[in-house]
């Protein structure tokens, strides 16, 4: 009997490390953590400090403080540059949403070759930003563009029209390739949220009178919301922020009519070499993205509560 006490109290053997739940999840989540300190909070801080000093390439800064926020927001360029972002961003959104949601509902349909044509669908999102890009700016190209070409062809227009050199038409023009772009992300999301609603649903709203506008108003688009919220968050976001598709089809001209922050930064800080507005320009985007992050995911959570 005091054998087995003694053996009873004897400490049992430690727990493996991989086999405690916090260590495991730990040890897993350290490659995100890493890449993500890597290349995001590490440049985010390193912005953050390029901004409140006056580096220069080459030439270390000193502190100054706010100065070089207060010279960017006394920049008239750079107000241009907010406004055609704010505006760059809401229009595309708009057509995007619009477009996607409508070949969603398409796509939902039975029809022959369905398989295809959303696999289709797809390819202005899978391929190369840069090299579509290229693609459409040969077609705006006033004197290569087939857009003149078949406008001449059916006696629109007389001479050729220079798309990305007069300010209002470039700003259209990079619209437009942004939605082309865009609208295949939202239409495949939104068809996936589509497949989610039960059948029964409309089944049972159809026999008790509803016509297919009530339908979608009262038992499609309430379910779908909570999607449509997401996919509208990611765009924004990548919007927002959009560099390659601007900078190849004008660098933001004509004459800084379409710079966006992103592109405006990246004339700032690397072209000219002043790191320190470059940065700041690239932050002034950030309080605005972060309230528009705020709101919808509150108005998400707003949603999948009722």
């Amino acid at each position: 009997m005091a054998t087995m006490q003694a053996g009873s109290g004897a400490p049992r053997p430690r727990t493996r490390l991989l086999e405690d739940e916090r260590w495991l999840a730990f040890f897993l989540l350290m490659p995100t953590l890493i890449l993500l300190g890597l290349f995001i909070a590490y440049p985010f801080a390193k912005g953050i400090l390029l901004s409140v000093t006056n580096t220069r390439v080459g030439v270390p800064g000193d502190y100054v403080g706010l100065a070089i926020f207060e010279k960017i927001w006394n920049d008239g360029i750079f107000r241009e540059a907010a406004w055609n972002t704010i505006l760059y961003t809401a229009v595309t959104t708009v057509f995007k949403l619009a477009l996607g949601l409508w070949l969603a509902l398409l796509l939902n349909r039975h029809f022959r070759g369905k398989a295809f044509i959303r696999a289709f669908i797809l390819l202005p999102f899978i391929i190369p930003t840069v090299l579509s890009t290229f693609a459409w700016k040969w077609m705006f190209d006033p004197t290569f563009s087939v857009l003149n070409w078949m406008l001449r062809e059916i006696g629109v227009i007389d001479q050729r029209i220079n798309w990305l050199g007069d300010p209002d038409l470039a700003m259209g023009c990079i619209i437009a390739v942004n939605v082309w772009r865009g609208v295949p992300f939202f239409a495949i999301t939104l068809l996936a949220g589509l497949q989610t609603i039960s059948p029964e649903l409309h089944e049972a709203a159809a026999i008790d009178g509803a016509n297919a506008r009530q339908r979608f108003i009262h038992v499609t688009w309430p379910l779908l919301l909570p999607v449509t919220m997401v996919v509208v968050l990611f765009s924004v976001i990548q919007t927002f922020a959009d560099f390659q598709l601007v900078y190849v089809l004008t660098e933001g001209g004509p004459a800084n009519a379409t710079h966006l922050f992103a592109t405006y930064a990246y004339q700032i800080g690397v072209r000219t070499g002043l790191l320190s507005e470059g940065a700041a320009i690239s932050l002034a985007m950030f309080p605005v993205l972060f309230l528009v992050v705020i709101f919808q995911l509150l108005y998400i959570r707003r949603v999948e509560t009722r």
